[in-house]
């Protein structure tokens, strides 16, 4: 299953630690990131593919959401199918 998770917030130490943390945690190989602050608030936006199908996106992103209210951004994972159909010109 390919995955997008973004992030956002104010920017502060260990944001992206802590969000590839989990993802390693759980076996989710990332593809590729993007990040940037501007103004002091950080953005980020990964693709990520996870191998182990026992894993539910429903379990992982309540684990990414709870970090993210943990450490003061806001954490969405999504299905890529869900994000390229969203995104669509």
């Amino acid at each position: 299953m390919k995955l997008i998770v973004t992030v956002v917030g104010r920017d502060r130490i260990g944001i992206i630690a802590s969000v590839t943390k989990i993802l390693a945690d759980n076996n989710v190989n990332i593809l590729s990131i993007n990040q940037n602050i501007l103004n002091g608030f950080f953005n980020m936006i990964l693709f990520a593919e996870a191998a182990d199908n026992k894993l539910r996106l429903v379990d992982l992103q309540a684990k990414l959401r709870e970090q993210g209210e943990a450490i003061g951004v806001e954490i969405k994972t999504q299905h890529q199918d869900i994000f390229d159909v969203m995104h669509k010109i």
